[in-house]
């Protein structure tokens, strides 16, 4: 949540049906996260914590700014 918080993004793949199959989470400065898996996606969605609009890649929702908390690293 708090490299979404700095302006990082979580793209995605769906499958002809249209069901998200395959997440990816990317920094702002351009890095990929390797613990992010389509298990922790499913749950910071269902708790509106992220938001898509249009297609475009999910992003920290008003609601996800707000639940998460200070800290050093999170100054940038």
């Amino acid at each position: 949540m708090h490299v979404l918080a700095l302006g990082g993004r979580i793209e995605f793949e769906r499958s002809p049906g249209g069901k998200i199959t395959q997440v990816m989470c990317v920094t702002r400065d351009g890095a990929i996260l390797s613990d992010c898996d389509l298990k922790s996606f499913q749950r910071l969605r269902r708790k509106r914590l992220i938001e898509s609009h249009g297609g475009t890649p999910y992003r920290i929702s008003r609601r996800g700014r707000l639940s998460v908390r200070a800290q050093l690293d999170n100054q940038g």
